[in-house]
């Protein structure tokens, strides 16, 4: 059984750099107040430390 993440958007991606741009649509994000739920794998934790100041995270009991 692997943990999950509840990732959130908080803050527009408007006038942010395209790479984070990029990093946000990787997650499935797009629009604030979208939610998505990963998998905890070391690439999504690697996505969500280059944006984690547009994102809130929680962690999802299954």
């Amino acid at each position: 059984m692997s943990a999950k993440l509840k990732i959130t958007q908080t803050k527009s991606i408007i006038d942010r750099t395209e790479t984070q741009k990029r990093t946000i649509k990787a997650l499935g994000l797009g629009r604030p107040s979208y939610s998505v739920v990963h998998n905890d794998t070391p690439q999504i934790r690697g996505m969500i430390k280059k944006v984690q100041h547009l994102l809130k995270i929680e962690e999802v009991k299954e």
